[in-house]
């Protein structure tokens, strides 16, 4: 029997061991929290992660609880149109997803092959060249055929494997929310919610995940929004960050105002904003008879800007599952795990590129800088969108 020991149960540590269990391992996902974490917020999926989740067998459960997110175009503070709202085709469109709705969707993928144990925080990693490899928690330790990495952008294994990835501040902070259906003021919910607003070092995205149970949908409903600012997260309690956000967006367009009137503290997710600089040397490391893969934030954190994070999990989770479904531990497994590196950091290395490009434009200050910014943003921005786009819809699973 091939087993496999994923660290991190996140979405894409989930992904992978459903992907993994469905290709006949006996998986044992291994989580430090308590109890699987969940966001109360929303995830974007662009076409690559659409794909990837079709390709993992996932697609009809996507369909059940993904909501299509319109191009809202790019405005000022001011109102004033930076990039008017533009159609797009189908097959470039992103998808908006509630997070609860996608972990139930992943777990109900799991099977009767995962073995899912909370609580065992990885503090080891035995990467012996003869033995199988192996973490530990300091009183048990879990060796495997396959160990992947999911354990998020301060990863324990990456750490030990590729210890010149360093975690950086991308310098902002972002804070998410979903306002529940029911809590939507009317005048929101019959517009279109959608598009981004653009200040000297602050922004705000906007999107509707639909009425609870639509059809189409998703299941819980309600209207997700983000909001990043430049700086350090704020120490204050939720209350107090609420009060700030409701104070620096005050004079922003419809319908800002309103949606953090209706946000209430308990609804408001922070996050300081990090990244790996530089990315990992290898993404695969054999060892023994199989080895480590590096997957998702723990191969390739970077900023939210394009929303690529959580795209980019789950195409290293069916990469691996492509790689790994009939690989035998020994040299199959061992050519797998390179193989998995070889396609998956040239892939991580392009997007992130296009990440601090648009990084760079969306964080511009000074007065100079963002009139020069604003009047070349019409041109800039379709651009470096079109680009990363264009490079998503590309994507395909290997076969």
């Amino acid at each position: 029997m091939r087993t496999a020991v994923v660290v991190g149960a996140g979405i894409g540590g989930l992904a992978a061991a459903g992907a993994l269990a469905r290709s006949g391992w006996q998986v044992t996902v291994l989580e430090s929290a308590d109890r699987v974490p969940v966001e109360r917020t929303a995830v974007v999926l662009w076409p690559n992660g659409v794909r990837a989740l079709r390709a993992l067998g996932l697609g009809a459960g996507l369909d059940a609880i993904a909501t299509p997110l319109p191009d809202g175009g790019i405005r000022r503070p001011d109102g004033h149109w930076l990039v008017q709202p533009r159609p797009v085709a189908p097959e470039r469109a992103p998808v908006v997803v509630h997070r609860e709705d996608l972990h139930d969707a992943l777990i109900a993928g799991l099977g009767d092959r995962v073995e899912l144990r909370t609580g065992i925080r990885v503090r080891t990693v035995t990467v012996d060249p003869g033995d199988r490899p192996a973490v530990g928690d300091g009183r048990s330790t879990f060796p495997a055929d396959l160990v992947v990495a999911a354990d998020g952008t301060d990863s324990v294994v990456r750490s030990r494997l590729a210890p010149e990835a360093t975690v950086v501040s991308s310098g902002c902070a972002a804070w998410r929310a979903v306002i529940p259906w029911y809590r939507v003021p009317r005048p929101v919910r019959d517009t279109t919610v959608g598009g981004e607003t653009l200040g000297a070092g602050y922004r705000f995205v906007a999107a509707s995940l639909g009425e609870r149970g639509s059809s189409g949908g998703s299941s819980r409903g309600g209207v997700y929004w983000v909001a990043t600012a430049a700086g350090a997260p704020r120490p204050e309690p939720p209350e107090t960050q609420l009060a700030l956000l409701r104070r620096w967006y005050a004079d922003w367009p419809a319908p800002i105002g309103e949606l953090l009137a209706a946000t209430e503290p308990e609804d408001l997710v922070q996050q300081e904003v990090r990244e790996l600089r530089p990315l990992p040397r290898a993404y695969g490391f054999p060892v023994g008879p199989g080895g480590v893969v590096l997957l998702g934030d723990a191969a390739h954190a970077m900023p939210p800007h394009l929303g690529q994070g959580a795209c980019l999990a789950f195409e290293d989770a069916a990469t691996l599952q492509s790689l790994a479904a009939d690989a035998v531990p020994g040299e199959p497994l061992r050519a797998a795990v390179e193989t998995y590196s070889r396609l998956r950091r040239p892939r991580a290395v392009t997007v992130v590129r296009q990440t601090r490009r648009m990084s760079a434009v969306l964080q511009t200050r000074g007065r100079l800088a963002l009139r020069a910014r604003d009047a070349a943003l019409g041109t800039i921005s379709p651009r470096l969108m079109g680009s990363a786009a264009t490079t998503a819809a590309q994507w395909r699973p290997p076969s």
